[in-house]
């Protein structure tokens, strides 16, 4: 029989940081421990639950001090959700953080000098300000009384919630979300009680079987509202019973879809989408960032990237906007464009942009979103980046005067960097949502170009997430 290892526990430990993914830190006997749900400040009992090569992970057994940072979440689901990790610290605490990530990560992984960094742009909402919540269906729902599932009906094992972290096959059953406005959390408490009084079936993850397997919301500012039900296959209930009732119970819903997948992922980009009510897409609009021009529409269909955070991603781009100082006669690559918002948000003011993206479906829609603007100076191609961008490509295009860079979590290749400092443009605007992975590819910049600005924007209060520009100027000497 193989022995147990002994459990390990620290006492009366400050915690003394907020670290990465949500956890805070703290260093008893000069051992590095991240735990879940504390606050800086708050002095706690741990055990270890997992032991790494150079940290341990650590869950409180018994709070000694609470930490004065600490505020009462507004979740009813905080410490079980795997979202907003930091509700349980006051808001103005939560910025200070995410700014000091920002140095953090420009300290110990950039490693290059900088500027003073500019204060962080907090976010006017803390909370509803989400325009899109993806739920899951599930028969296997978390009991958070502790019973034994084994005690429980199938109806009673039915959720529509949001996955437990770590855990494929769980669902949270959520009551409430504040993340985004009503009647977002009226429609999914109606679709699940629907579906548990007519008998629909919950999906199954592990043998792949049921009816209801995901409910996607997107809305807009205006509060016009588009709902995607996604169903693993063909059932009358659905588009006799269930839509109907959608529509006739929510006058908000102005787009009203379909999905079935069959597939053993939710991925839904590569599926059809039928449109059972309402128009095809949303519009979101935004403001000119110079006054005298007309606001810009974004067209955003069930399957389109748009910023979750549509009030702030307003004052990000304006912020990396005014941020360049644009003379009017440049012309701009636009990396991991998207949709193109940043490329239309830009091109009425600059001689010409160019975007590039991996996802065909996403040019196609930066490219209805500019004929809908009537932008004619911007052009769009679709493909892996490190491929498209060479050589020929930029002997085709033109030189660029400024490149704007907002590529995924993982950062650019190590390809498209050393393209980048082969171009060798005059300004590189560089927005992350990922400050770590940022500063590694600034530190592999930094061999042509010095960073002269940098400033973060929290775009997702009540959690760890910060988004951070730094605008980059090539070394003439």
């Amino acid at each position: 029989m193989k022995n147990r290892r002994k459990p390990q526990f620290f006492n009366e430990v400050e915690i003394i940081d907020a670290g990465s993914e949500g956890k805070a830190v703290a260093k008893p006997e000069n051992q590095v421990v991240f735990v879940p749900f504390a606050a800086p400040g708050d002095i706690v009992d741990l055990e270890v639950i997992r032991k790494k090569k150079n940290y341990f992970e650590g869950k409180i057994l018994q709070f000694h001090r609470y930490s004065d940072l600490r505020t009462e979440p507004e979740c009813q689901h905080f410490g079980l959700c795997g979202g907003c990790k930091w509700q349980h610290m006051d808001y103005v605490h939560q910025l200070y953080f995410k700014q000091k990530q920002v140095k953090d990560n420009l300290d110990r992984i950039a490693k290059v000098g900088y500027p003073e960094i500019r204060p962080i742009l907090a976010a006017p909402q803390a909370f509803y300000y989400r325009n899109k919540l993806e739920y899951t269906f599930s028969n296997r729902k978390w009991f958070t009384d502790g019973a034994p599932s084994s005690e429980k009906s199938a109806a009673e094992m039915n959720g529509l919630g949001f996955h437990l972290p770590g855990m494929f096959d769980r669902i949270l059953d959520i009551d409430y979300c504040h993340l985004q406005p009503d009647p977002s959390n009226e429609i999914r408490l109606f679709v699940r009680k629907y579906a548990i009084d007519n008998g629909l079936s919950f999906y199954d993850v592990r043998n792949h079987e049921g009816l209801l397997r995901n409910l996607i919301i997107r809305n807009t500012s205006a509060g016009a509202f588009m709902v995607i039900l996604v169903i693993h296959h063909e059932d009358e209930m659905i588009w006799n019973g269930l839509l109907p009732a959608l529509e006739e119970n929510f006058p908000a819903i102005t787009s009203l879809m379909l999905v079935l997948n069959d597939k053993k992922n939710d991925v839904i980009n590569d599926l059809e989408v039928k449109r059972f009510s309402g128009g095809s897409f949303l519009v979101e609009k935004m403001a000119s960032p110079r006054d005298g021009f007309a606001e810009l529409e974004f067209e955003i269909g069930p399957v389109s990237f748009y910023q979750t955070n549509a009030l702030q991603a307003e004052r990000l781009y304006r912020a990396a906007f005014d941020m360049v100082q644009l003379k009017g006669d440049e012309r701009v690559y636009d990396l991991y464009t998207g949709t193109g918002t940043i490329a239309l948000y830009f091109a009425r003011f600059v001689k010409e942009v160019i975007g590039i993206e991996y996802v065909e479906q996403a040019v196609k829609d930066a490219v209805r979103n500019a004929k809908r603007n009537q932008i004619d100076n911007v052009r769009f191609y679709a493909g892996d980046m490190a491929a498209v961008l060479d050589e020929t490509f930029i002997a085709e295009q033109g030189k660029a005067d400024l490149i704007i860079t907002d590529p995924p979590r993982a950062g650019m290749q190590s390809k498209v960097v050393a393209q980048l400092l082969a171009i060798e443009a005059p300004l590189i605007l560089y927005i992350s949502c990922n400050p770590a992975t940022q500063a590694r590819d600034i530190n592999m910049l930094n061999e042509k170009y010095k960073l002269i600005a940098v400033q973060p924007v929290d775009m997702f209060p009540q959690t760890q997430h910060v988004e951070n520009i730094a605008l980059l100027e090539f070394r003439t000497a």
